[in-house]
């Protein structure tokens, strides 16, 4: 019998997620970023956001994580609930809470943790590689089309990261 960490009275962490969008009521695009560190998580798309530190807000630690992963300054929309207390599993050792976001302050940068950031239409959603656990959450950030999307083409790209993250 496989036995979760709640199973066993260990709480997961918490990590919190933004879906940044375009437009809080009728989004049109989905921010994801490609990890860089660390080395397991290397090469795989995600939403950014970070863990919650001890004491700390949820949503505090949301602006936080994204000041730090991308520089910019975030409106905060609506829970995408997840099936877990309004939480998404991910793995047995963590569990996330997404919201909706809206960039108020800055441009994308991938500053930490990540190279390269795409600025997909919801329209490409499924040609982003992203991690089979990560997508009911990207599903549950709005309705995607219901047909094969032929031929697609090449997503956008917000910017690339030289790997250099030193100030100069």
């Amino acid at each position: 019998m496989h036995q979760t960490l709640s199973s066993r009275g260990i709480m997961p962490r918490l990590v919190v997620g933004a879906a940044i969008v375009d437009d809080l009521i009728r989004p049109t695009t989905l921010l994801s970023a490609r990890r860089t560190a660390p080395a397991e998580l290397a090469g795989r798309w995600e939403l950014p956001g970070g863990k919650v530190e001890h004491g700390e807000h949820p949503l505090g630690a949301l602006h936080r994580e994204i000041g730090e992963e991308l520089g910019v300054g975030i409106e905060i929309g609506a829970l995408l609930e997840g099936p877990l207390a309004g939480r998404w599993p991910l793995g047995n050792r963590y569990v996330i809470q997404v919201w909706l976001a809206r960039v108020t302050r800055g441009e994308p940068h991938p500053l930490q943790d990540h190279d390269v950031l795409l600025l997909p239409p919801k329209a490409q959603l499924v040609d982003v590689p992203w991690p089979l656990r990560a997508l009911p959450i990207v599903l549950a950030a709005g309705p995607l089309p219901s047909y094969p999307i032929q031929p697609s083409p090449p997503l956008p790209t917000v910017v690339h990261n030289s790997g250099d993250n030193a100030p100069h």
